[in-house]
């Protein structure tokens, strides 16, 4: 197993400590490609201690806050901490939250409402003009059904004549 060294960048307030076995490791473990221990934005610490919990996680990055958040505003520059400081909170009224999207949805839901009602009328119209046509049809059909039985009827009485006569000829 490869001797172990700790490593330290800074990360905002944090302090991003890594046990790795070389630089190139740390900056794995860092998640960076760059070289910040050339543009001496990392290097190598001696804390044994620090080292020796870390060694049991090698390559994971543990972060150390370096200050309190007082601390911090106080290190920053003077022009940029004046900025910084805390204001106190002023009580803020919240703007009453739009409804103009409930109305929306809405209109478009009553939009579709009459819309499939249309469409439902439609084919109930077309449903009724079908249901007369069938009806027709089927008054038209039993009457062109009345009309052929009584014309095969006729026939069959005038043939049943007619080979009752044929019979009598025959006979006699």
């Amino acid at each position: 197993m490869p001797r172990l060294k700790l490593f330290r960048t800074t990360i905002g307030f944090h302090d991003a400590y890594v046990a790795a076995s070389s630089r190139k490791a740390a900056l794995a473990a860092w998640g960076t490609d760059k070289d910040l221990f050339a543009r001496e934005a990392a290097e190598q610490v001696d804390d044994p201690a620090l080292l020796k919990q870390l060694s049991s996680s090698p390559g994971q990055v543990f972060r150390r806050l370096r200050a309190m958040p007082n601390e911090q505003l106080e290190a920053l520059p003077a022009s940029v901490a004046a900025h910084a400081k805390p204001r106190p909170a002023k009580a803020r009224r919240i703007p009453k939250p739009s409804d103009a999207k409930v109305r929306s949805a809405q209109a478009a839901l009553a939009r579709l409402a009459k819309e499939q009602e249309a469409e439902r009328a439609a084919i109930a119209e077309r449903a009724a003009r079908l249901a007369n046509d069938r009806r027709a049809l089927e008054e038209a059909q039993r009457a062109a059904m009345r009309e052929a039985r009584a014309e095969v009827e006729i026939a069959e009485t005038a043939y049943g004549r007619a080979v009752e006569d044929w019979r009598a000829s025959v006979k006699g």
